[in-house]
C-alpha cells in the first residue's frame, strides 16, 4: 500500500526526499533562501554605497562566503554540544575581554581587538554576542522555570559582567547588543511582570548616574545631537541631518540605482557601512525600504517559529534570544539612521560592509538551524 501511494503521488515522494536531504545536511531551506536573498540585495546596494568600488563588493562577497561556511559548521553541531560547552566558551570570552583591556590593539580611540601571532586580528566582544545568551540559557534551563528571583539575579550578573568589560573598551553599541541578547533569555525564561517593572524602574533611576559617571563625552554628545542635531549642523549633527535628507529625498520609488546624490556627492558619511540604509532609501524610496523590512520580517518570523518549536528549554531560550538580537540589530540601525535613536555604530545586518558582525550573525543562524533540524531528526 505504501508503494502504491508513492507511485500514485510522485510529487509527495520527491518532496519527502527533498526534505530528507535538507535534514541530512542540517540546513533550513526557507531560512537559507531568505538569508541568501538578503545578502544578494546587500551586495547590490553596497556597490552604490561604496561609490561603484567593485573591490569593496568582492571583499564583502568573500566575507559572506566565510560566514556561510561558519553557518554550515555550526548547523552540523547538535544543540547538546552548545549546552555542554557554554560555560567554557563564556569563561574564554571573559578572559578575552580582560585581555583586550590589558594588551588589546587600539584604533580610533578604542581598544577592542586582540592580535595573536599567527591569527587575524579579532574582537572578543563579537564572540560574546553569541556566547552570553548561550550561557544565560544554559544556567536558567538547569532550574525550574519560571526562575526564582535568585536565579534571575545570577542570570543578570552573567550578562552584566561582559557588558561592563565591553563598555570599558569603549564600545557602547556592542555592549548594548550583548546585554540585550542575555536579557532576552532571562525574559523568555518567564520573568514575572513585577520583576520586569522593577528592572525598568532600576534602569530609569540609574540613567542619571550613567550620564554622570559611566558615559564618556562623545557618548553624551550623541544623545544631545539626537535631541537637537541642528545645534551643530556642520559637526556632530552632520551625519543625522544628511541621512534624514537622503531618506526624505527618496520619495515613493527613489531616484534610481546609482543615482543618489547624498552618497555619490559625499554628503553622506559612512554610506557603505552604518548609514547604508539611507543610500537604499534615497535610491529605491519607500518601496525599496518596504521590501527590505519585509525580508527582515520574514527572517525573524521563521526564526521565531524555530524557537517556538524547539524541543527543550535551553534550545527555546537560546533560539528566542538570538532571534530578538537580530531584530535589535535592524531596529537600532534603522532607528539611528532615521534620527530616532543615537548613533551607536550598529551595522545593518548582512547589508552594511563589514566582516566580524556578519560572521557572528551567520554563526547564530547556524545555531538556529541546528536547533531546528536536529529536533526534526529526533522527532522522526
Amino acid at each position: 500500500m505504501a508503494l502504491g501511494s508513492l507511485l500514485n503521488n510522485p510529487a509527495d515522494h520527491n518532496l519527502g526526499r527533498s526534505r530528507g536531504v535538507w535534514s541530512a545536511i542540517h540546513l533550513d531551506p526557507l531560512l537559507l533562501a531568505l538569508l541568501l536573498l538578503l545578502m544578494g540585495g546587500g551586495l547590490f546596494v553596497l556597490y552604490s554605497g561604496a561609490d561603484r568600488n567593485i573591490e569593496v563588493v568582492k571583499a564583502q562577497g568573500i566575507r559572506f562566503g566565510v560566514a556561510l561556511v561558519v553557518m554550515f559548521v555550526f548547523a552540523q553541531l547538535d544543540p547538546a554540544v552548545f549546552r555542554r560547552w557554554a560555560p567554557w566558551l563564556y569563561a574564554a570570552g571573559i578572559v578575552g575581554l580582560v585581555a583586550v583591556l590589558l594588551v588589546g590593539v587600539g584604533a580610533k580611540g578604542a581598544q577592542r581587538w586582540l592580535a595573536i601571532p599567527g591569527l587575524p586580528r579579532f574582537q572578543p566582544s563579537e564572540f560574546m554576542k553569541l556566547v552570553v545568551p548561550m550561557m544565560a540559557a544554559w544556567y536558567l534551563s538547569r532550574h525550574f522555570l519560571p526562575p526564582r528571583l535568585s536565579h534571575v539575579a545570577v542570570g543578570l550578573v552573567l550578562v552584566l559582567v561582559p557588558m561592563a568589560l565591553i563598555v570599558q573598551q569603549p564600545d557602547l553599541g556592542t555592549s548594548l547588543l550583548v546585554g540585550m541578547a542575555g536579557i532576552f533569555v532571562v525574559f523568555f525564561a518567564g520573568m514575572s511582570w513585577k520583576l520586569i517593572s522593577a528592572f525598568f524602574a532600576l534602569v530609569s533611576v540609574s540613567a542619571p548616574m550613567m550620564w554622570f559617571f559611566v558615559m564618556r563625552d562623545y557618548q553624551k554628545q550623541r544623545v544631545l545631537t539626537l535631541l537637537d542635531p541642528q545645534s551643530d549642523p556642520l559637526g556632530a549633527g552632520w551625519n543625522i541631518i544628511q541621512s534624514k535628507t537622503a531618506i526624505g529625498s527618496g520619495g515613493m520609488d527613489g531616484k534610481g540605482w546609482l543615482q543618489g546624490t547624498q552618497s555619490h556627492l559625499e554628503f553622506l558619511p559612512e554610506s557603505h557601512t552604518d548609514f547604508i540604509v539611507a543610500v537604499l532609501a534615497e535610491e529605491f524610496g519607500f518601496i525599496g525600504m518596504l521590501l527590505l523590512m519585509t525580508l527582515y520580517f520574514l527572517i525573524i518570523l521563521r526564526c521565531l517559529y524555530i524557537a517556538v518549536t524547539a524541543q527543550d528549554s535551553f534550545s527555546r531560550l537560546l533560539a528566542g534570544a538570538l532571534t530578538m538580537t537580530f531584530f535589535i540589530y535592524v531596529f537600532v540601525n534603522v532607528g539611528m539612521v532615521s534620527g530616532l535613536l543615537p548613533v551607536v555604530g550598529v551595522p545593518l545586518p548582512l547589508v552594511s560592509y563589514g566582516g566580524t558582525s556578519g560572521v557572528t550573525l551567520m554563526a547564530a543562524f547556524g545555531v538556529l538551524m541546528s536547533i531546528h533540524t536536529h529536533r526534526r531528526m529526533i522527532s522522526a
